[in-house]
């Protein structure tokens, strides 16, 4: 059976309509476009969403100006309001609207790909509905998840479900979805582009290894879930070599890489000190990679290569050609500006197994092999060469037995992900240089780390007030007050 689903799938205008505000009896044939086809492929559909989510929530706002930002990965050089907390009311609500109108793009595939029996398609868009609720999550906190994208059924006013709710949900409808993808039953997504080779069993790979993600984000509050469903997911099928890498790759031209398109013309984002520093510290081979050289040292007027700046600063740049640029395998600088976002590594993988097995659980693996697995992978990734790597896990890289070890070399590897890096950091506190911006408004002086979270959309204030007035007294300063769920640092505030 197919659907007509272009008009609650494409037009993002009207998605987000869907989900915020109310309508009438007549709303589909008011809001039908004549000259729009009535049937649109569901494969045509999903690739949409895949293409729309990088787009929105992984470009030089979303990314590089709030979460690379806060995890100390990279900074603003210029125009530093957002690397000083000094937020953009608008870009925040367009972050609200662009996750509820992704995840309604994704559940409208998901029906229907179900009511075509096609489990395989399904289970795609559950996977992606986990990927983009887990952002959702990871940014505000308590947000509307079981009531969301359900107007249809009469809720225009969805609910704020507590993260400490959501987080096993997300789990469990991986589960699901993971059935769905293994039981071969229906087609892939045919996305146009390098995303898992459009194949089900890379997508199988990566459902599962989400699971494993967001299930050791738990580990600290909720271990017996935790420990279940690591332990379970060990043996099975995850991410495991660099072939195997979740990245949506941009092929240039129309569809630019979203760090290169946001300094094609500008000199707005460099290297965070913090990133420099650590990996000048650890003699790490990646240095030349992640950065580029300094245009002074190049011009021969400055001794030091790689010079990163403070996140935040209290000053503003005099000089750009003073401070690092991004690396050009995370940057392209000139056309055709292609490049990829990363969603899952193979490195990641082998992290958080090496944690789970650091606590003592059943995983298959040891935490040395797992931890150094996991930085030959990032090395690997990188195109370091295997003396190279040798070299490294000898030396400042040799596994010392603590968490903190892992944690580092796992921050470290999740470069171009400021997303899971700042998830990283407000889990466990590392890298322990990470700091609060030395430039931040008077506002926040009393304040001593990086936000927890980013603020409420205003619009809720609005459309959704009641729902939104019921988590609203955890919010402190717009970017403290209650912790994530998963966070269990002590005496940050």
């Amino acid at each position: 059976m197919k659907k007509n689903i272009l008009k609650k799938a494409i037009l993002g205008f009207l998605s987000t309509i869907v989900l915020f505000s109310g309508c009438t009896s007549s709303f589909d044939e008011v809001n039908t476009d004549p000259d729009s086809a009535e049937n649109v492929p569901i494969s045509n559909v999903m690739a949409f969403v895949l293409q729309d989510t990088g787009t929105q929530l992984f470009d030089s706002w979303n990314d590089m100006s709030y979460t690379s930002s806060y995890s100390g990965q990279i900074t603003k050089i210029q125009y530093v309001d957002e690397a000083r907390y000094q937020y953009r009311a608008s870009t925040i609500q367009d972050k609200w609207y662009d996750v509820y109108r992704l995840m309604n793009n994704a559940k409208a595939v998901e029906e229907s790909a179900l009511a075509d029996d096609n489990k395989v398609m399904a289970g795609i868009a559950i996977t992606w509905k986990m990927v983009i609720e887990s952002i959702a999550t990871d940014t505000w906190r308590d947000v509307p998840f079981t009531e969301a994208c359900r107007m249809s059924e009469g809720i225009l006013l969805p609910k704020y479900d507590k993260q400490e709710d959501i987080y096993p949900a997300m789990i469990d409808s991986l589960a699901v979805a993971s059935e769905l993808i293994a039981s071969g039953k229906g087609s892939v997504v045919a996305s146009g582009v390098s995303f898992l080779n459009d194949d089900a069993g890379n997508w199988l790979k990566f459902c599962n290894s989400l699971r494993l993600r967001l299930a050791m984000r738990i580990s600290g509050v909720d271990a017996a879930k935790a420990k279940s469903v690591v332990e379970s997911l060990a043996s099975g099928e995850l991410i495991t070599e660099n072939t195997d890498n979740a990245m949506y790759q941009w092929p240039g031209g129309s569809y630019k890489d979203l760090w290169a398109n946001a300094l094609r013309t500008r000199t707005d984002y460099g290297c965070c000190d913090i990133m420099i520093n650590k990996l000048k510290k650890l003699s790490d081979p990646r240095l030349s990679v992640y950065a580029n050289k300094t245009q002074a040292y190049l011009d021969g007027d400055s001794d030091e290569p790689y010079v990163g700046y403070a996140s935040g600063a209290s000053t503003n740049v005099t000089n750009v050609d003073l401070v690092s640029p991004i690396g050009s395998r995370f940057c392209m600088y000139t056309s055709p500006y292609t490049g990829f976002t990363p969603y899952f590594r193979a490195s990641e993988t082998y992290f958080e197994l090496a944690e789970a097995a650091f606590l003592g659980w059943n995983v298959g693996i040891t935490a040395e092999s797992a931890y150094n697995k996991g930085v030959t992978l990032s090395l690997e990734e990188n195109s370091i060469g295997a003396d190279a790597i040798e070299t490294y896990l000898a030396g400042t890289a040799k596994y010392d037995g603590t968490l903190g070890k892992i944690y580092d070399q796992w921050w470290i590897s999740l470069y171009k992900n400021g997303m899971e890096a700042w998830s990283l950091y407000r889990r466990t506190g590392y890298p322990t240089e990470n700091y609060i911006a030395p430039g931040r408004a008077a506002g926040y002086a009393n304040h001593n780390t990086p936000p927890f979270r980013l603020p409420y959309s205003i619009d809720e204030e609005g459309l959704n007030a009641a729902q939104l007035k019921l988590v609203s007294d955890q919010v402190k300063d717009d970017f403290w007050g209650t912790q994530m769920w998963w966070d269990t640092r002590k005496n940050v505030y």
